[in-house]
């Protein structure tokens, strides 16, 4: 038995804490359990990776990501064009990073379960359009 097939639980949430050099991805089931971490680089086959490692626990419901604004805009924009849901997931509660600790793991997981919380329903800026055309003519000219 394939160790992807002990984990498939049919639905599932993925929370990604994002960094200027590697993502790393929380898979949560509908009831709350982490079945898996993944640490990706931030290249178009990190998130191809991401995206097939996410299928093989199930339906993808949702993906939280965090910093869609920044160093999550490009994965937000990837994997929408997928033709998946993305939510920004925010940062998690200051209160709660010093009860539970810091790692981005953890911030991954508090992304995930954001999500299936619904509290994370935010939807990232598509970064098309006439504003996105502007603000690249501008980072080139500078």
């Amino acid at each position: 038995m394939n160790t992807n097939e002990q984990h498939m639980s049919g639905h599932v949430v993925i929370g990604v804490d994002t960094h200027k050099h590697v993502h790393v991805a929380a898979v949560m089931d509908t009831i709350g359990g982490i079945l898996a971490t993944l640490t990706i680089p931030t290249d178009t086959g990190g998130f191809q990776q991401l995206l097939h490692w996410a299928t093989t626990f199930g339906n993808v419901l949702a993906f939280g990501v965090e910093g869609t604004g920044s160093y999550g805009a490009t994965l937000a924009s990837f994997l929408r064009r997928a033709g998946h849901k993305v939510v920004e997931a925010g940062r998690p509660d200051r209160r709660l990073r010093r009860m539970n600790g810091k790692s981005d793991t953890l911030d991954a997981e508090n992304a995930a379960r954001a999500v299936l919380a619904g509290f994370a329903t935010a939807t990232p800026k598509t970064a098309d359009g006439e504003a996105e055309m502007i603000r690249r003519l501008k980072i080139a000219h500078d």
